[in-house]
């Protein structure tokens, strides 16, 4: 972008967890809208913690589903195999087996928050993403998080200092309280120029609809 460019830019504020799935599937529906419609945006990520109670060696998968939503084996198998296909669809690879797991995500929530002050958490959330769900690597181990901060084009020396800083914990702690105590309770939320509220991964077309929305309220 350059500052010659006459395209509006929009705020798109994304509250999102890098262990839910629904997050990147309903991100790249939406950066599939904004390259449709040749719109600039700002987005930034914010904090949420799908389990935030996760013992530090996390647990298998399919048993928290199991355990979490009642599911059954079978529709579990169906819920893999529906994402593993959506995924595909926009270019992006989900990878499960039976030792797949749900580990805590506090850690990585601080490092997108010191992301964002060096001006790489959305490289990084990308990363974490990668990270997680195609190469299968436990997003709670600080080597795993420092190989994202590394493919994310940041500073592993100052990202470790962060973290042993401390600096960043109050901080998310204080961002997911923002946004819980505004009625997210589910991931992904998206809210679009600050007056549009999405949850759930909606789909290329209704991002679309909300986008058009947003730039005619605009002009």
């Amino acid at each position: 972008m350059t500052t010659s460019d006459p395209r509006p830019v929009l705020q798109i504020d994304i509250v999102s967890d890098v262990v839910c799935p629904w997050c990147i599937v309903g991100f790249l529906q939406l950066d599939d809208a904004l390259k449709r419609e040749n719109i600039l945006a700002r987005l930034r990520w914010h904090p949420f913690e799908l389990n935030p109670a996760m013992r530090p060696e996390g647990q298998n998968l399919r048993e928290h589903i199991v355990e979490k939503y009642g599911s059954t084996p079978e529709q579990s198998e169906q819920a893999r195999e529906r994402l593993i296909a959506l995924g595909a669809e926009l270019g992006f690879t989900f990878n499960f087996d039976d030792d797949s797991r749900i580990v805590n995500t506090f850690t990585a929530h601080q490092l997108l928050d010191w992301a964002e002050t060096q001006g790489r958490q959305h490289p990084l959330k990308l990363a974490l993403f990668d990270a997680y769900f195609t190469q299968q690597r436990d997003v709670s181990n600080i080597e795993v998080l420092m190989a994202s901060v590394e493919a994310a084009g940041l500073d592993t020396v100052k990202a470790h200092e962060a973290l042993e800083s401390g600096a960043h914990t109050d901080k998310v702690r204080e961002k997911q309280n923002f946004w819980t105590s505004r009625g997210i309770s589910g991931v992904p939320s998206m809210v679009f120029g600050g007056k549009y509220l999405l949850t759930g991964a909606q789909g290329t077309e209704t991002y679309t609809q909300v986008l058009r929305r947003c730039l005619a309220e605009a002009a």
